[in-house]
């Protein structure tokens, strides 16, 4: 559309031929006066928004995949595990489940053969494990499954492949679960030193062996998940140290204990474009009265079935927790509550973080109550017959 330093000339033509001469005259005599002839460019924004591929099993923004672990006890829903959270509560996507290549170390009194507590029932010091048995059980159906694999003092020999024999043992596992999603945790708190202690050379390397041998081996199901403990890397750099690469890791992840507040992971993510997974999460809160510094990591008493104990727990780490997933709707897809007795199991009794903790949500009405209204909204993916369907979704 042409306009003369605001004359329209559609609507020009249309006025008489004097009015048009009078117009006109004035127009020029303006023009005479330093006036200029513009074009009027028509424009329209644009909005460009920072697009990203959705990772594996990933959902839609502001909705969040729930979990529950660890052990038997703590899930529940067995003949002889029959008060835990699935006793309790709507059933979540899925639970978690741990195992270990660490052939040969030892572990509260009990050997480890490797890969424990995926076929058998085993308990290296936090009571009960058997995948199998819960893989096994209708109330384990429409569930994804996540695992934390760990392998201390093993990376040399998962890196150079001394330990193929179990990664492909493992892949058999995970193949044998069909469409089942399922997480894995390779190396989970990698930076977790001294408790893990892990060689960053070997455990980049170790990391990058299994998803390569997995993919290899056919496995689909599986989504690649990378998990720092929360707090120990104190800086971006730190973090990228690490880093096994963008296409070897689907998903970030990091627990939420008592040093929630010293995670570098969610921005970390946000710049290689992947989603977030909490993926250890149970109520702590460090004592700065006996440990002032908050160096040691010694946490207050927090056993849920004292009702003094649960309110504290609920102001000082479920109320941070539910606003750090509700601040970050973009980029934390999924969370896994640790609802474990941890003080009546032999690992924790001298631990500082988790010795005076008893997570398990069923003791406290008023705890209870609030869980279940908050998971209740539609954010929260639960189990359902959809599930799966629901998590291939933006995968292909």
């Amino acid at each position: 559309m042409l306009i003369l330093n605001g004359l329209n000339i559609e609507k020009y033509l249309k006025l008489n031929r004097m009015k048009q001469i009078k117009l006109l005259g004035l127009l020029l005599l303006y023009i005479a006066c330093g006036g200029q002839v513009k074009q009027k460019k028509e424009t329209t924004e644009t909005k460009v928004e920072n697009v990203r591929t959705p990772a594996k099993f990933e959902p839609n923004d502001s909705e969040v995949l729930l979990f529950v672990g660890q052990e038997m006890e703590a899930v529940g829903g067995l003949s002889e595990y029959n008060d835990g959270y699935l006793d309790h509560f709507d059933r979540p996507a899925g639970w978690t489940t741990y195992t270990n290549i660490n052939p040969g170390l030892t572990s509260f009194g009990r050997t480890q053969e490797g890969l424990d507590g995926l076929f058998e029932t085993h308990d290296w010091g936090d009571y009960h494990y058997n995948a199998t048995l819960q893989l096994e059980n209708s109330n384990y159906e429409n569930m994804a499954l996540a695992i934390g694999l760990q392998f201390v003092e093993n990376e040399e020999k998962v890196a150079d492949g001394t330990h193929d024999a179990y990664i492909d043992r493992l892949g058999n596992f995970l193949l044998s679960l069909g469409k089942r999603p399922v997480f894995l945790r390779i190396a989970y708190e990698f930076d977790g030193d001294p408790w893990n202690h892990y060689d960053k050379a070997n455990t980049i390397k170790a990391y990058r062996r299994m998803v390569d041998r997995l993919r290899a081996k056919g496995v689909k199901n599986t989504a690649y998940v990378w998990q720092s403990c929360g707090f120990m890397s104190g800086s971006q750099e730190d973090l990228e140290s690490w880093y096994p690469g963008d296409d070897y890791v689907d998903w970030c992840g990091y627990s939420f204990f008592n040093h929630w507040k010293k995670q570098q992971m969610i921005e970390f993510a946000r710049k290689k474009g992947k989603p977030v997974f909490i993926a250890e999460a149970t109520p702590t809160a460090t004592d700065f009265v006996n440990d002032p510094a908050g160096n040691t990591g010694l946490t207050k008493e927090m056993r849920l079935g004292n009702p003094e104990q649960a309110q504290l727990a609920w102001e000082e780490w479920f109320v941070p927790f539910f606003k750090t997933i509700d601040d970050n709707p973009d980029i934390i897809k999924a969370v896994h509550y640790i609802n474990c007795h941890w003080d009546s199991h032999p690992m924790w009794y001298e631990n500082p973080t988790f010795k005076n903790i008893d997570a398990r949500l069923h003791l406290s009405d008023s705890i209870s109550k609030r869980w279940k209204k908050i998971i209740s909204d539609k954010k929260y993916i639960k189990s359902s017959a959809n599930l799966y369907n629901q998590m291939y979704k933006n995968f292909k």
